[in-house]
């Protein structure tokens, strides 16, 4: 008799390095399950050189990569962007053709996550989504996320505010849980280099200060990213001592674009350095080094408060996340720049290190609650919407009514 395969069988999409970076301690704890037989699917920026084939990394660590599905494509425009939407949800169509998982894991909001998981949803598959209810009132992805948390049966939130817009997009909170951000959890449980090591790695020497830079697209802003960065070089020029690491935009519309400014101004600087992806030790270690965190990355609002590093948010991007004390939000011009980085070096680290993303036990805590909804074999996809208590509605209903 044919012996039968009593193992989940659970697949986690990544399409991007800081996607990767957040996932990968509960990709760890899934691949060391015996109960769990995990299918890790890779694409996006992961399989294209020009954003550091950052698929290596993964190999790296030792995870068994189950399918790579490209859709990058080299267009670097709104339609360019829906073009490599297309071919994603063809590529996982395809994959789910074949391989139908009991689960799917999916985090964030980027367009090829919205699109595997539209795809999902039409194959039926359930999908546990995590980092919904955030809200991005800069990125295009702010919607992705909203369209992906619809389509998800399980959701796992970064915080209590995100919790409460996840019930409120009429998903039944006995299956929305507040267990933190792995990606703040990743803080205090990966093992990081030390400075010496960092400089042998990046071939950089990191005397005195250093900054640790990413300027991302703000896609849903007609705004000239180029001119914004050029502006934050001017700040940079007033620290001609402090050494500035920067890492590569994604791949969103006019990210190219961003790339190429940030390679040609950090030429003509002596103390500015490009990567196109430094890795999630890499990164998170220089993070911890580091005098501030410049740019619009959301890794300055989860991640660099843990260390108590201070970050100087610029612009729209990241308007709309909870906020540390020790994030300062500026404009995207040179004299606010400015201002915000000498007001983040006198405030040095905080004593005090205060997050509203952090909690114990984040990925094994996920991971159980994906076991646990796979064995009681009460999954249905036909969700009710729930609806809130006309309490909760009254004053805001009586306010537009009026």
């Amino acid at each position: 008799m044919e012996e039968v395969n009593s193992q989940m069988k659970i697949a986690v999409v990544s399409g991007s390095r800081a996607e990767y970076g957040l996932l990968r301690g509960l990709i760890r704890i899934l691949h060391m399950d015996a109960e769990v037989d995990l299918r890790l699917v890779v694409s996006g920026t992961h399989l294209d050189p020009a954003f550091g084939h950052t698929v290596d990394e993964i190999r790296a660590d030792g995870f068994p990569i189950a399918a790579e599905i490209p859709c990058i494509v080299s267009q670097d425009d709104e339609q360019g962007m829906a073009f490599s939407c297309a071919r994603a949800m063809e590529g996982f169509a395809a994959y789910f053709a074949k391989e139908r998982p009991d689960l799917l894991v999916l985090l964030g909001d980027r367009y090829e996550i919205f699109a595997c998981a539209a795809a999902a949803a039409m194959f039926r598959i359930p999908i546990a989504h995590l980092y919904g209810g955030d809200t991005t009132e800069g990125a295009v992805d702010e919607c992705f996320r909203h369209a992906i948390t619809k389509m998800s049966w399980l959701h796992f939130v970064s915080n209590e505010q995100s919790r409460h817009r996840v019930i409120q997009l009429g998903e039944d909170p006995a299956r929305v849980f507040n267990y933190g951000a792995p990606g703040a959890e990743n803080i205090l449980t990966l093992p990081l280099m030390e400075k010496a090591e960092l400089e042998a790695s990046l071939g950089v020497e990191l005397r005195g200060p250093f900054a640790l830079a990413t300027y991302h697209p703000v896609t849903l802003q007609e705004a000239d990213e180029a001119e914004e960065l050029r502006q934050l070089f001017a700040a940079i020029d007033a620290f001609p001592q402090m050494r500035f690491l920067f890492t590569k935009a994604n791949a969103d519309s006019r990210g190219q674009r961003i790339n190429a400014v940030l390679e040609a101004e950090a030429a003509r600087r002596t103390n500015c350095f490009v990567f196109d992806s430094l890795g999630i030790v890499r990164y998170l270690s220089a993070m911890r080094l580091c005098a501030l965190v410049l740019g619009n990355s959301s890794s300055g609002i989860y991640e660099a408060p843990l260390f108590g590093v201070p970050t100087v948010n610029v612009g729209p991007r990241q308007k709309g996340r909870l906020r540390a004390s020790t994030v300062i939000d500026c404009e995207a011009e040179s004299q606010a720049i400015e201002a915000a980085m000498r007001q983040a070096l006198a405030a040095g680290r905080a004593e005090k290190i205060e997050s509203p993303y952090y909690k114990p036990d984040t990925a094994a805590r996920i991971a159980g609650e994906i076991k646990k909804a796979l064995r009681s074999g009460t999954i249905c996809l036909m969700k009710r919407f729930y609806d809130l208590p006309e309490t909760a509605l009254g004053s805001d209903l009586g306010r537009k009514e009026a």
